[in-house]
């Protein structure tokens, strides 16, 4: 993956629209109180191109992050990487104390300088991936594999200016920290809806945000580089991140509160200069229980708010998504119709759009999915039976309930695993 990691300005008080921010400024150590800023400082806000990135440092580290404990001959053998090229870059990468050598399993009755195998260093590294949902927002510590070692939840401030949420919830971030003395943390990636700008700075409709300054927000408060990304985007790349030999194409659809697609094409998500591509309003025609307000627009009929409405409006006496799937798990024939009708309507949208585009693979990902994985085989018969292509191949992701945490994570972990030299000298 590819993050850019060299824009360097001064941050001003507050942003212009359209202003970048970035630079970099050294990490402010666990436990140290941030105090408040009195003058301008540097500060570092990366918009990751969420790419394989080709870089010799980061294929080695994909390598050994992939198979280890692993030889350097096995590296080179893997990455196509000469054998100096490849001990080059371990070297510099064992400097950085990004991986270690495992001399307990050096082989047996060697001759000579031992051939170590090595392998990522999980226990001294840390990154933070915050996802800022509609409703909440889920903060999470990933270690350099990419696995959540922590996490909590927050309500996403409402009824808030943007920059006031943003305060309340990266104090929540400063207050995880806490629980992470001894470790360094790395950098903090940040994926929410909405369209991301240079410099990480936000327009999310549905939260009612224009221009807000997420990156800068995140960066000042918590003193480490940031990373801002659009959340399907993300959630795309962890699909790269979890299988980088997937280059072949794959669109990815996510729904929940919010429905959005993204586009990988060899080892590279497509991110538009416009903005990624916004479906929530595409059209879906005639329903019987979705809808009630009729306003005829997928993400309104289908996000976990317009099932909601859909079930009170049957006459269920329910407050949210997860008493609609109790009350379908317990036999209610209603909420098990509103449930199959989202299917359906959402089978349809994910045939269309994969016509447009003509990937090789669909991955479904979001809890209007997951968490209702009897609907499946309704998604998958309606996919059949809209799209022109007979034999569409479509899976679900395997990131399952976690695929907000993991697209956070893969946000976090973006320049480490694009720079991995380049994001330690940042981050000191």
């Amino acid at each position: 993956m590819t993050s850019i990691l060299d824009r360097p300005t001064t941050t001003p008080a507050r942003l212009a629209p359209g202003q970048r921010i970035p630079h970099a400024r050294s990490p402010r150590p666990i436990g140290v109180p941030v105090p408040a800023r009195t003058r301008r400082e540097e500060l570092h806000i990366a918009t990751p191109d969420l790419a394989l990135s080709e870089k010799p440092a980061a294929q080695v580290l994909r390598a050994i992050r992939l198979a280890a404990p692993v030889f350097r001959d096995e590296i080179a053998d893997s990455t196509g990487l000469s054998i100096s090229t490849v001990n080059r870059q371990v070297g510099a990468l064992l400097k950085a104390g990004l991986i270690r050598e495992r001399s307990d399993l050096a082989p047996a009755g060697a001759v000579g300088r031992p051939r170590l195998p090595v392998e990522i260093a999980v226990t001294e590294h840390l990154t933070i991936g915050v996802h800022i949902g509609y409703k909440v927002t889920s903060i999470t510590a990933h270690d350099l594999l990419h696995r959540v070692v922590g996490a909590i939840s927050v309500p996403t401030p409402a009824d808030a200016e943007a920059e006031n949420a943003l305060t309340a919830l990266a104090h929540s971030v400063r207050g995880f920290l806490a629980r992470w003395r001894g470790r360094e943390i790395r950098w903090v990636g940040i994926t929410l809806g909405g369209r991301v700008h240079d410099g990480g700075v936000v327009d999310h409709p549905r939260l009612g945000w224009s221009q807000a300054p997420v990156g800068q927000v995140f960066a000042q408060t918590l003193g480490f580089p940031v990373s801002v990304a659009s959340h399907v985007e993300a959630m795309a790349a962890a699909e790269l991140v979890a299988n980088p030999a997937q280059r072949s194409s794959f669109l990815y659809f996510y729904a929940r509160e919010m429905v959005g697609v993204a586009f990988s094409v060899d080892g590279s998500v497509h991110t538009p200069s416009g903005g990624p591509p916004v479906i929530g309003h595409f059209p879906i025609g005639q329903t019987v229980l979705l809808d009630p307000h009729r306003t005829g627009q997928l993400e309104a009929a289908t996000s976990d708010t317009g099932i909601v409405a859909a079930a009170r409006a049957a006459g269920l006496d329910v407050t949210e998504i997860a008493d609609v799937h109790a009350a379908a798990g317990d036999g209610n024939e209603l909420a098990r119709d509103i449930l199959t009708e989202r299917a359906e309507v959402l089978g349809r949208a994910v045939a269309l759009i994969a016509d447009i585009f003509n990937p090789d693979h669909v991955v479904l990902g979001g809890q209007a999915f997951t968490d209702a994985p009897q609907t499946l085989p309704v998604v998958a018969r309606v996919i059949r039976e809209t799209s022109v292509t007979a034999k569409r191949d479509v899976r679900v992701s395997r990131a399952g309930v976690t695929v907000q945490q993991q697209a956070a994570g893969a946000t976090s972990l973006d320049a480490l695993y694009s720079d991995p030299l380049g994001a330690i000298g940042i981050t000191g």
